[in-house]
C-alpha cells in the first residue's frame, strides 16, 4: 500500500466508499426510499444529515438508495457493453475480410447517431425499466469498445506468437480468449473505468429527462430533476447528487489510470 500513489489513494477510498454504500444500503440508509420523515427541503439536522427533499423525503436515505440504482444499472451495462464489443472487436480482427468490414460498416452507422438520440427514440416506444435501460446503454456502448478491441486486436493479430497459434491448428475461440485477450486487457481495463462513468452520466442524464429510472426507484440524476427548483431559492438539494457523480467520476478514473500504468509501460493519461 504505501507504494501506491496518493492519487490512486483518493480514488480507492471514494470509489470504495460509493460502491460500499450502494451494496449495504438496506443496512445504513437511514429512511426508506421513498418514505416521508419532514417537510419540504428542511436543512440540514441531526435527524436528517443532508435534509430533506422537496417533498420530505431524507435526503441521506434518498442518495444511499439513488446510487445503489446508478451504480448497479451503470455497472451492468458497462459489463454488457464490453462483453458485446470486446468479443465482436476481436472476432472482426481475426477474420478480416467481409466480416470486419460489414460489423465495422455496423458500427459506424449506429455511431453516426448521437446515443443519446438513439436512446432517446427507443426509450419512448419501450417500457422503461431497468432490464430494458440497461440493454439500451449496454447496445450502445458497445460499439464505442468494438472500436478499440478491434485496433488493439489487429495489432495483436500480426504478432509471432498469433501466427505459431494459427500453424498449430488452434481454433479462432482459441487465439481470441489464449492470445488477444490477454495482450489486450491493459488498455481494456482503462477503458472500463471511462466506459463506467459515462454510463453513470448517461444514466443519470436520462433520469433527468424523464426516460430514465422511474419511481419510486431513486437514482443521482432523478434526484437532480426532482430537487433543481430548490436551486433558485438558494437551496442545495439538487447539488448533492451533482457533487455525488462528479465525485465517482473522479475517483473511478484516478483508479483506471493507476491500474494502466501498473500493467502497461505506456504512462500519463488516456487524453
Amino acid at each position: 500500500m504505501t507504494r501506491i500513489p496518493l492519487s490512486a489513494l483518493i480514488g480507492l477510498f471514494f470509489t470504495g466508499l460509493y460502491f460500499g454504500a450502494a451494496i449495504f444500503a438496506g443496512w445504513i440508509a437511514p429512511y426508506g426510499m421513498a418514505e416521508i420523515v419532514g417537510d419540504s427541503w428542511e436543512p440540514a439536522s441531526s435527524a436528517h444529515w443532508l435534509g430533506t427533499d422537496t417533498i420530505g423525503r431524507d435526503m441521506l436515505s434518498r442518495m444511499i438508495w439513488g446510487g445503489q440504482t446508478t451504480i448497479f444499472v451503470a455497472a451492468a451495462a458497462t459489463m454488457l457493453s464490453f462483453g458485446m464489443g470486446s468479443v465482436l472487436g476481436f472476432f472482426a480482427a481475426v477474420k478480416g475480410g467481409w466480416v470486419d468490414q460489414a460489423l465495422s460498416r455496423l458500427v459506424d452507422l449506429m455511431m453516426s447517431i448521437p446515443s443519446l438520440i438513439s436512446a432517446l427514440v427507443v426509450l419512448s416506444v419501450l417500457p422503461v425499466s431497468l432490464p430494458v435501460l440497461i440493454i439500451v446503454m449496454g447496445v450502445l456502448d458497445s460499439t464505442r469498445v468494438f472500436r478499440l478491441s478491434r485496433a488493439v486486436a489487429v495489432d495483436i493479430t500480426v504478432m509471432d506468437y498469433v501466427e505459431a497459434a494459427r500453424l498449430r491448428g488452434e481454433k479462432q475461440l482459441w487465439i481470441i480468449f489464449r492470445e488477444i485477450l490477454p495482450n489486450a486487457l491493459s488498455p481494456l481495463v482503462a477503458e472500463m473505468g471511462l466506459r463506467f462513468i459515462f454510463a453513470v452520466l448517461f444514466i443519470s442524464t436520462l433520469s433527468f429527462l424523464g426516460l430514465g429510472v422511474q419511481p419510486p426507484l431513486a437514482d443521482w440524476g432523478g434526484i437532480v430533476k426532482e430537487n433543481k427548483e430548490g436551486i433558485v431559492y438558494g437551496i442545495s438539494a439538487a447539488l448533492i447528487p451533482a457533487f455525488a457523480i462528479a465525485t465517482l467520476a473522479i475517483s473511478v478514473n484516478l483508479v483506471a489510470d493507476w491500474v494502466l500504468n501498473r500493467t502497461t509501460s505506456l504512462k500519463g493519461g488516456r487524453g
